[in-house]
């Protein structure tokens, strides 16, 4: 998870993922897109391709880029814990939840309608 983490963390590298997510592309045809020299490209590439996020091909003397969501797949469960609420959001919920419940209980038992207004 650190490698596709760290791949990712370049903006270049995202813009190739994007650019790779339409369809496989050529080391030239992703080279022509930015303001950078080929070899720098070519480091990104090779970065991504450690990561296990793109793969690449031999079509005659060009190299065929593609991309590999698999390695995303950890990171992103990773990021849903993250952003998911903590036990006790979970267990505040519930209790909420219970309150509300017992209340409708309540009211249904003594014969009154759950949207009818409890007076004192």
């Amino acid at each position: 998870m650190d490698e596709v983490a760290a791949a990712i963390a370049d903006p270049v590298r995202r813009e190739i993922l994007l650019m790779l997510r339409d369809k496989p592309l050529s080391a030239g045809q992703i080279a022509d897109r930015f303001a950078i020299s080929r070899p720098a490209v070519s480091r990104h590439l090779r970065v991504l391709r450690e990561a296990g996020l793109a793969r690449d091909t031999a079509d005659g003397r060009r190299r065929v880029y593609t991309l590999v969501t698999a390695p995303l797949d950890e990171l992103a469960g990773w990021l849903e814990r993250l952003m998911r609420p903590s036990g006790w959001q979970h267990h505040l919920d519930a209790l909420e939840t219970e309150v509300y419940r017992t209340r409708r209980e309540r009211q249904t038992a003594a014969g009154r309608h759950p949207s009818q207004k409890e007076t004192a």
